[in-house]
């Protein structure tokens, strides 16, 4: 077992976050605590831990602050420099803290976080003679160690790659492949939604990048803080599972726009429009497992399908924007439908055209996957987009790194997929080459891990 980390701290004082004995003997979290000043021993310290930075202020209370000299905050004027604009900025972005523990009524985070700048997706098998006790013991020593991580703490024996920066937004999520319950002899505990995925016509799909017993989705909005997190959980791996694939990828950095906007990605598309809202009426019952889920440990986790999807660029930049906006269904400038209106206005698939055909194609990919096409079905897609290099052919090998959540993948993801896969039009400017199932349990409770219910229940 790799060795346990604890949070540094000046002596005689515990560090923000830091975990307590409860009555019962249990760790426990506190409430995140106001942002402390500077520890000191007579003298202002440049020691920080990665949260010191800001304490545990959000972006919120970070947004009137700039970094000053020893480590301290100054206020904000109204006659603020450039510079000092883009300090502030960074250090809004850096002080923002995801709780690991019930980050949503009880749901990881990782899921209805934000979009962060950087993400890492890795999977891993048991090591052969690895059971049940084994995996518990990991998921005990990840979860510890994603709950520091996300706090902002320096575990020991730190590598020091993001020793100075705060949290940032950092967020890690572990699932469950199908293959995890023979090999730690949990068959009879296996969900009936981690069913494999039926083959799809597009699909090219390598089984070296696809499935694995395990999976963690890790996210920040800085690149260090993300492959920090990274490595910790890799090294705390050693001897109980290995490495079975890992993928990298990105979105835009949180501020680079002049506002709030969805998301695009490589083709240049708004890519996200449809999703379904928090504030949704049925949001929980679409995203979330209910309590007439057939296991109950998985009651308020989730499915995440995850796909590795290579974008032919070259092809699809050939085309006229005419085109381009045919295929989708959408502007490509503001994300509206071909029906007019801003992005978020209803399409309106009966409306045709001069011609008689209808304005938004037949085959276009905005009306396939539209959940008025689909019986009402929808997921939460929550991507990353990838860039590994170039091809031999020099076709660059990027893509989208498809993530999306559901109640119940057979009738959300496999549901649209089977008809995306009878003819979208998008689809032959794309490539699967990766496919991987996983349930996401609920988060843990204080002093818990992630996933003890099934390991331990």
């Amino acid at each position: 077992m790799s060795k346990q980390t604890s949070s540094k701290k000046a002596p005689g004082k515990k560090a923000p976050g830091a975990q307590s004995a409860g009555p019962d003997g249990k760790a426990t979290v506190p409430a995140p605590a106001a942002a402390p000043a500077p520890e000191t021993d007579g003298a202002p310290s440049l020691e920080f831990s990665r949260r010191r930075l800001l304490g545990t202020v959000g972006a919120a209370g970070a947004a009137g602050l700039v970094v000053g000299g020893a480590g301290g905050a100054i206020g904000a004027s109204a006659g603020q420099s450039s510079a000092q604009d883009a300090a502030k900025a960074v250090t809004t972005i850096g002080s923002t803290e995801v709780p690991f523990r019930a980050a949503r009524a009880g749901q990881q985070a990782g899921i209805t976080t934000p979009l962060q700048a950087t993400g890492h997706l890795v999977a891993f098998d048991l090591a052969p003679g690895a059971d049940r006790k084994a995996a518990a013991a990991l998921l005990r020593r990840w979860s510890r160690t994603a709950e520091e991580l996300m706090a902002g703490h320096t575990p020991d024996a730190d590598t020091g790659v993001a020793l100075d920066a705060g949290p940032s937004s950092l967020t890690v999520t572990f699932g469950f492949g199908p293959s995890f319950f023979g090999r730690t002899g949990l068959t009879k505990r296996r969900p009936v939604a981690l069913d494999p995925l039926p083959d799809f016509s597009a699909d090219a799909l390598d089984p070296e990048r696809s499935n694995g017993d395990l999976w963690i989705q890790i996210g920040a909005d800085d690149a260090l803080v993300a492959f920090h997190a990274l490595r910790a959980l890799q090294k705390e791996a050693a001897g109980t599972a290995r490495l079975r694939w890992q993928m990298n990828g990105f979105n835009r950095t949180p501020g680079a726009t002049a506002r709030p906007m969805t998301a695009r990605n490589l083709m240049g598309q708004i890519d996200g429009t449809n999703n379904p809202k928090p504030s949704d009426q049925d949001f929980d019952e679409r995203i979330f497992v209910g309590r007439d889920a057939d296991q109950d440990w998985m009651h308020g986790g989730s499915y995440a399908v995850v796909r590795r999807i290579r974008m032919l660029l070259d092809d699809w930049e050939k085309r006229s924007l005419h085109e381009q906006e045919k295929v989708i269904g959408r502007r490509k400038n503001n994300g509206a439908p071909l029906t007019g209106g801003s992005e978020t206005t209803p399409m309106r698939l009966d409306a045709s055209g001069s011609d008689g055909l209808p304005v938004i194609p037949a085959n276009a990919h905005a009306r396939i996957a539209a959940p008025e096409s689909n019986q009402g079905a929808a997921m939460l897609r929550r991507p990353f987009s990838f860039h590994d290099g170039f091809r031999e052919d020099g076709a660059p090998d990027a893509g989208l790194l498809f993530i999306c959540w559901q109640a119940d993948p057979l009738r959300a993801f496999t549901q649209v997929q089977r008809k995306l896969d009878r003819g979208d039009a998008l689809s032959r400017f794309l490539r699967h080459e990766a496919s991987g199932l996983y349930a996401v349990p609920p988060a843990a409770e204080p002093g818990d891990y992630v996933g003890r219910p099934l390991l331990e229940g």
